[in-house]
């Protein structure tokens, strides 16, 4: 900074700065859910670091880039507030909002899985944020709730609230979606898994397949339909 004419108090100055935005953009990131998950990256990016870049292994600092924030609600639940930037978990709203946004984002992400049992999960987040919103809730309670939430989000539909022969994800998400005949569902689900091939999405041939064995057991081309898309979002299938 020197040699760029800088002086000393000018370049601690821009540092202050520097650093300032830099922690800013994080926390403004985090409060909105705009960020994005390098998981899904992973395997690819450790095959380019694998083929050209060699290494000393390195050394985890934190853990909190390895896992969403609602990932460690469910995990850590209230105490997951400690990790988030010191200036955010001293703001009351600032985290309740933060913490919905997050919720929020997940939501909108698995929708597409069940939507019926999601439009369940984002009811329960609009009614948690009006509690809060209009004081019907003190702090705690609303972080008890929270964490509640963030876990059935997270885990999906309990198995104890379906039929005993309704066994898997894929099952609960049919069941939900197709006025909750069990006969049907099962039907759907041992069709599928009898005619799916690997690497069946995005193939026309195999989905077709798919389609086929679907709308043998429906006999209703939009509820094939329906059901055909819920099939390629169950990662069961």
């Amino acid at each position: 900074m020197a040699e760029a004419g800088y002086s000393d108090a000018e370049a601690k100055a821009i540092k202050k700065d520097v650093d300032h935005f830099t922690k800013l953009a994080e926390e403004m990131k985090l409060a909105s859910g705009d960020y994005i998950d390098m998981k899904q990256f992973e395997p690819g990016m450790r095959q380019l670091l694998d083929t050209f870049i060699r290494a000393e292994p390195s050394e985890i600092v934190t853990n909190f880039d390895d896992m969403s924030l609602v990932e460690l609600l469910v995990k850590k639940g209230e105490g997951a507030i400690d990790d988030l930037p010191a200036r955010l978990k001293s703001d009351h709203k600032a985290v309740a909002e933060t913490i919905e946004n997050n919720i929020r984002k997940v939501i909108v992400e698995e929708t597409q899985v069940n939507p019926k049992y999601y439009d369940r999960m984002s009811e329960l987040l609009d009614a948690l944020i009006e509690a809060r919103r209009n004081a019907a809730l003190d702090y705690k309670a609303y972080l008890a709730k929270i964490v509640e939430l963030a876990k059935q989000v997270t885990g999906g539909p309990a198995s104890s609230s379906y039929p005993s022969e309704i066994t898997s994800s894929a099952q609960r998400a049919f069941y939900d979606n197709l006025k909750q005949d069990a006969g049907l569902v099962v039907s759907l689900d041992e069709a599928i898994r009898r005619v799916k091939k690997d690497g069946w999405r995005g193939n026309p041939f195999k989905e077709k397949e798919v389609k086929k064995a679907i709308l043998q057991i429906t006999n209703d081309q939009a509820q094939a339909e329906l059901v055909f898309d819920l099939a390629v979002a169950q990662r069961d299938y």
